[in-house]
């Protein structure tokens, strides 16, 4: 446990949480040049984790989520429409290294 978290209350630990959450997901939607195999490959996880990860803390409080529209939280736009825009074709160096470092669930 961090020395700092016995000073905050469990709302300030929340309320922090969501707003670098938020500073995250803004942060991802500005940098569209930063395509998710590069996320993949270096930090081990994209925006579609992301999405994932807001879909199942979702779902463990009860509210269903579909996937399209965890993905649409995350994007900030339908996920498709964000791939016509921004994603480009991988090149074979970087899905080679996806498929040696991509984690399990992928």
């Amino acid at each position: 446990m961090d020395k700092l978290t016995p000073r905050l209350t469990p709302e300030q630990q929340r309320d922090f949480e969501a707003a670098a959450f938020r500073r995250l997901i803004d942060h991802l939607r500005e940098r569209t040049d930063v395509q998710n195999i590069d996320l993949m490959n270096l930090a081990g996880f994209c925006r579609n984790c992301l999405s994932n990860w807001y879909r199942e803390a979702a779902e463990a409080e009860g509210v269903a989520l579909s996937k399209d529209e965890s993905r649409e939280i995350v994007y900030g736009m339908p996920y498709a429409e964000w791939q016509a825009l921004h994603q480009t074709e991988a090149s074979p160096e970087k899905k080679a290294a996806f498929e040696v470092n991509k984690p399990k669930d992928h």
